[in-house]
């Protein structure tokens, strides 16, 4: 039998995201390119367990906002504010499952931008923002610093969060997206990796406050 992909070649595995039998030539060339791979394909895994995080040095300077310092000391610091992020992200994954790496790094990085503007400048600028899932992904992401800030305020009687913080936690997990992504299309093992961080009970996703201290850092 011929590959149901390029109907050349002998089929060798099995293809969940076609339903039918590929060669490897084209599940190796068209995975996450064309084929809207899920997440438990074995040849998906095998794939991304032999592939490892790229360095900051080998992106793009302006894609992962290279002249903005991430502290070390964030992480303690903030841990919280990346745990919720990161979590506003996984929730509106898991809400649309059509939203892909790329979408998510896309919402990131307008958000960045946002903040990037109001640091520099002090202007709150409403910049062009991604439509769609990725709009929906900002607006997540907006409300869960807007309710970091107001817990703050309950908590201590005044909002501690400053908007270079803010910012320097949106370009680590703009950095940490570019590093897990295979940057094909369709990939979506950052959104996996965020999964694992925060895995679905009984068809719910774990609250970021249940989920606190659990996120990997690459």
């Amino acid at each position: 039998m011929s590959c149901a992909l390029c109907e050349t070649r002998k089929e060798r595995r099995f293809c969940p995201a076609v339903h039918g039998k590929i060669c490897p030539v084209c599940c190796g060339t068209e995975r996450e390119v064309t084929l809207d791979c899920p997440s438990d394909c074995p040849y998906l895994q095998l794939a991304r367990a032999r592939e490892k995080p790229r360095p900051l040095v080998d992106m793009n300077p302006e894609a992962v906002f290279s002249t903005v310092t991430v502290r070390d000391q964030l992480i303690y610091e903030r841990e919280p504010l990346l745990v919720g992020l990161s979590y506003a992200v996984a929730k509106c994954a898991r809400a649309d499952r059509s939203l892909n790496d790329r979408d998510a790094i896309s919402a990131l990085t307008a958000l960045a931008r946002r903040y990037q503007t109001l640091v520099g400048s002090g202007l709150r600028l409403n910049a062009a923002t991604p439509v769609g899932a990725q709009q929906a992904t900002v607006a997540e992401l907006e409300k869960m610093i807007a309710e970091y800030q107001e817990m703050e305020g309950k908590h201590l009687g005044y909002a501690t969060l400053r908007d270079s913080e803010t910012l320097e936690a949106l370009v680590f997990l703009v950095r940490m997206a570019h590093a897990r992504t295979s940057g094909r299309p369709k990939a979506r093992g950052f959104l996996d990796f965020l999964f694992r961080q925060f895995p679905a009970k009984q068809g719910e996703v774990v609250s970021a406050e249940d989920a606190k201290g659990s996120i990997v850092i690459p």
